[in-house]
């Protein structure tokens, strides 16, 4: 009988591959000029038609131009004759009213509608039709049709279904405490069926399983909503919730069309006092005062949505 030691084992490390050095070659070996030359087109519309109108507006708010004469650079007067003027914190105030009794109005309708006709089980693809047709309706004749019907006289046709409930007329324009609740009401009706189709198409992931499951556990309509809807569109509400404060944070058309700002500047916005230090002269106006506010406004809103994301950053994802 022979034994035979046993060998011990021989490991052999082999060197490591050496990596390949990136080289301009190997980037458009792999595609990376293909891509910049398909994107190219796009970069430079984007470029000459949104930034450099931007970089452009920064420019002008330094300056005292009527874009007629040559302009004077005056550093932060712009900025301090914007910040120091009463009209900017009443028109604050306005947009600020404007964005709450739109959260308060226009956030949940779109919700509650998305949610009952996901419960349709026939015409459904027509109930979104209809939601969606407000949109499709040009901005302009949508305000000077919602203009007709409020007609502060008797024979208005908001006021003549007053009158057919027995309720005397209201003047929905020409009064201060009515006005901003009639515009919020026409831009609410305007823009709530694009935010249906995107809750519908949300609600198109939550799984049927659950809502059986919520079913068998004797979940009500409202239960069902709150414990298995709701948390499925969390996400798509985060969004939508900062859309609609941007969104309304730069109304302008319903106060410039309905009511020019009136009455008694109680629906002047933002954007409106904007227009007005741009436009209210008809030799031309102060075009470093409107680029200012304008540039203000966007900082604003930049910091905002920063802060807000950054809060609701772990809410979204759990």
């Amino acid at each position: 009988m022979t034994l035979t030691a046993a060998r011990p084992a021989v490991t052999t490390t082999r060197p490591a591959r050496a990596r390949r050095r990136r080289t301009p070659l190997t980037w458009v070996r792999r595609g990376g000029l293909g891509t910049v030359l398909f994107l190219l087109p796009m970069l430079v519309v984007f470029g000459l038609f949104s930034w450099r109108p931007i970089g452009q507006a920064v420019v002008m708010s330094f300056q005292q131009t009527n874009l007629v004469s040559d302009p004077v650079f005056v550093g932060l007067d712009n900025y301090r004759a914007v910040l120091g003027d009463p009209q900017l914190w009443n028109a604050v105030g306005n947009t600020l009213w404007f964005a709450v009794l739109a959260l308060l109005l226009g956030y949940p309708i779109p919700l509650v509608a998305a949610v009952l006709m996901s419960e349709v089980r026939r015409a459904k693809g027509l109930y979104s039709a209809l939601a969606y047709l407000p949109v499709v309706i040009p901005p302009v004749v949508a305000v000077l049709l919602w203009k007709f019907f409020y007609d502060a006289s008797p024979n208005g046709v908001f006021n003549t279904v007053l009158g057919a409930v027995g309720l005397s007329p209201s003047p929905w324009l020409q009064s201060a405490s009515t006005a901003m609740f009639s515009l919020v009401a026409e831009a609410t009706w305007a823009a709530a069926g694009a935010t249906i189709i995107i809750y519908l198409a949300a609600l198109t992931s939550v799984p049927p399983e659950q809502y059986e499951a919520a079913e068998i556990d004797g979940a009500s309509v409202w239960g069902k909503v709150w414990h298995v809807t709701l948390p499925h569109l969390r996400g798509v509400l985060l969004i939508t919730f900062i859309l609609q404060i941007v969104g309304t944070a730069q109304v302008f058309l319903e106060p410039f069309l309905f009511t020019g700002g009136g009455p008694a500047r109680s629906t002047t916005t933002i954007l409106l006092l904007v227009y007005n230090y741009a436009f209210a002269d008809s030799l031309g106006g102060d075009y470093g005062a409107a680029t200012a506010l304008s540039v203000l406004l966007a900082l604003v809103l930049g910091l905002f949505s920063a802060v807000y994301f950054r809060l609701t950053r772990s809410w979204s994802k759990s």
